[in-house]
């Protein structure tokens, strides 16, 4: 029996690599404890089908978001979603310089944007980072963090970590902390506070170890929650309790 209950922060549930479709990965999710999904738009398209699909399930909830690979498409595709009651959060939304799929200041407009779009909202940001961490904490400093500001799948260090956590941030932990050459991340989510400490699987990627190049499925949160509690030496129980309450408090529109 299953004593644990997961929230998955963030999932990507309308890839095509869900073999069997958005509601089979979060039924299948249900039956190994997870008992909440965010899902995330990063576009207008994904962001209407995330909140579809938070319409007609009450364990799910949906973001609105432009990410950074798509910040040329212009914020403006997806602004008028924002006031859909089963939106909790804009984003995933930020900064990409490693692949630099649309040019940076087109980035950092577009982040810029939907940072104010969150506060003007009262909605939590989503933040996605790479390779742009000195970036990030310059567009965030210069537009105004807002209250509940999460920073999806942090892969930074205890420097990084700091950093968020000065802001106010909370820090969500994918199946990165599995891997061998994660360290640093590791390192970062022995030092995060637990309540500012969330888990995430971003299906479908980043499967964790033992399911490394297979699909990401939200039921892998609690592989992800169970290397976190024996990392920090807690019980499941004790570190899917205190997930819960850092995910409700940086997305206070679930308990709404």
């Amino acid at each position: 029996m299953t004593t644990t209950e997961w929230i998955d922060s963030h999932c990507h549930v309308f890839d095509e690599r869900m073999e069997h479709g958005a509601d089979a990965a979060l039924d299948a999710a249900r039956d190994a404890g997870v008992t909440g999904f965010v899902v995330i738009g990063t576009d207008r398209d994904t962001s209407i089908q995330a909140i579809d699909l938070a319409s007609r399930r009450a364990d799910t909830w949906a973001t609105v978001g432009l990410h950074p690979h798509d910040a040329h498409l212009g914020v403006d595709t997806i602004e008028d979603l924002v006031t859909s009651p089963r939106v909790i959060a804009i984003g995933e939304c930020g900064l990409d310089f490693h692949y630099d799929n649309s040019p940076r200041d087109i980035q950092r407009d577009a982040f810029a944007r939907q940072i104010a779009l969150a506060k003007e909202n009262d909605l939590t940001l989503v933040i996605h980072t790479r390779e742009a961490w000195n970036d990030t904490f310059d567009v965030l400093d210069a537009e105004g963090i807002p209250p509940h500001t999460v920073i999806h799948c942090f892969t930074g260090g205890p420097e990084e970590a700091r950093k968020c956590l000065d802001r106010g941030a909370f820090l969500s932990f994918s199946g990165v902390v599995t891997f061998k050459n994660a360290q640093p991340t590791r390192d970062a989510a022995l030092l995060c506070p637990a309540d500012r400490l969330i888990v995430e699987t971003d299906a479908p990627y980043l499967a964790p170890v033992p399911h490394r190049g297979r699909t990401n499925e939200p039921a892998f949160v609690a592989v992800v929650g169970q290397a976190i509690a024996d990392l920090r030496g807690v019980s499941a129980q004790t570190l899917s309790e205190s997930s819960r309450h850092a995910t409700l408090l940086a997305f206070p529109r679930m308990a709404s």
